[in-house]
């Protein structure tokens, strides 16, 4: 699990909250905590985890053909 640290300076509550959700959706912890939220069933991590992939490699390979055309 990633670690986020945020130093507050001159009792700047407010922007250090700001600046902690920024580098957690940055990390990529803000939506690890949204989806730990309930209990996922195996069985529908496992089609998430899927989707992802197709996903990935479909933004991969839309990448490659962008780079081929120019």
């Amino acid at each position: 699990m990633t670690r986020a640290k945020v130093e507050v300076t001159d009792n700047q509550v407010e922007a250090a909250l700001k600046t902690l959700k920024k580098v957690m959706i940055k990390g990529g912890l803000y939506q690890e905590m949204k989806r730990r939220v309930y209990y996922e069933k195996p069985s529908v991590k496992r089609k998430r985890k899927q989707a992802q992939a197709r996903k990935k490699r479909r933004r991969a390979l839309k990448r490659s053909r962008v780079d081929d055309e120019e």
